[in-house]
């Protein structure tokens, strides 16, 4: 293979020229930015989320509606974003898609985020329409009622891939939350819903607790390599097992956690905080660092290092089960 197509990548059918994507952030909103990461070897982009709320309200037709709304309900009163407060609304958004496309060469993947089934889930013919090349639905869901059971948050995560699916024909990925008891069954059902790949995983934003004002307060924490670990678990379970796409999301900050990803079978790595936090220049010598690792360790392409490390592919399968569970215990002596 030519030097030049080292890192080339397929990702939900699509061909990209580097595994290394924007991850889903405000960077959508700034054509400059992602025309620099582009040439910088982003292989593609995720925009950040059009979520339910916004949706919702506008399916409404009135901010004005759902405020009367919230008033006979004290506790839901300031817990959602007013439509101003989000980056771009439902139809700035489609133009957003369609600035992109044309700014960039790289494909676009927009995101629709959301936990409930229901109208909203319209907009994912509209961002095809727009020019999306691809979806990634972010399903995050606190469940808070103790009467709603595993099998129903399942059942609607189904049921919500299943009706985008209906709309698009584009690729569709499912961004999850690592928290289901059987995650390879849940994947496994996710194909037959009708998804093409799945990004592990969606950030848990936990709030925090203000006790001098009595207040709950949203706490937004970027991510370390420490997050990788989680995540290394589950790629390297699920690949070769699913026939899906892997994304890996959260933890890529040097040019070995790329490695590390890869060899356990991630077909992407989404990068976000480390631009967010040191600028687009970090995010090109992350590529330029982990090109110079692949050729010091003889890697003539990113396709002959995937999954090496996986557990299909594992000398000690049982490292990613109990037994690693058991090895670290053993790790920390007093």
């Amino acid at each position: 293979m030519n030097p030049a197509n080292a890192l080339e990548t397929r990702y939900l059918g699509l061909t990209l020229s580097s595994p290394f994507v924007v991850g889903a952030s405000p960077l959508a909103d700034k054509v400059e930015v992602l025309q620099k990461l582009e040439s910088m070897g982003a292989g593609a982009v995720v925009m950040h989320s059009l979520f339910e709320e916004q949706l919702t309200r506008e399916n409404l037709a009135a901010d004005e509606l759902t405020d009367v709304g919230a008033e006979s309900f004290a506790e839901a009163i300031g817990y959602f974003p007013s439509a101003s407060d989000y980056n771009l609304g439902p139809e700035e958004y489609l133009e957003q898609i369609a600035k992109l496309k044309s700014a960039l060469h790289i494909p676009v993947i927009a995101s629709l985020n959301g936990c409930t089934p229901g109208g909203w889930v319209e907009h994912a013919h509209l961002m095809q329409e727009a020019g999306a090349d691809a979806l990634e639905l972010n399903i995050y869901d606190v469940v808070t009622d103790p009467e709603t059971s595993s099998e129903d948050v399942e059942k609607r995560l189904y049921d919500i891939v299943v009706s985008v699916r209906e709309r698009i024909t584009i690729p569709l990925s499912v961004k999850l939350a690592p928290f289901y008891s059987a995650l390879p069954s849940t994947v496994k059902r996710l194909r037959l819903c009708g998804a093409d790949g799945v990004v592990l995983f969606n950030r848990f934003y936990q709030p925090d607790l203000n006790i001098e004002e009595l207040e709950v307060e949203p706490r937004l924490y970027l991510s370390t390599s420490a997050e990788l670990l989680l995540r290394l678990r589950w790629l390297a379970i699920l690949h070769g097992r699913c026939n899906l796409s892997l994304a890996l999301s959260g933890g890529v900050h040097k040019p070995t956690d790329a490695v590390k990803g890869l060899m356990a079978g991630a077909d992407i790595l989404q990068v976000v905080s480390l631009i967010l936090r040191h600028g687009p220049e970090a995010f090109g010598q992350l590529v330029a660092d982990f090109r110079e690792w692949m050729a010091g360790h003889e890697y003539a392409t990113v396709s002959s290092m995937r999954g090496c490390l996986s557990h299909q592919n594992s000398p000690d399968p049982a490292e990613f089960e109990r037994a690693n569970y058991l090895r670290v215990l053993q790790l920390w002596k007093a």
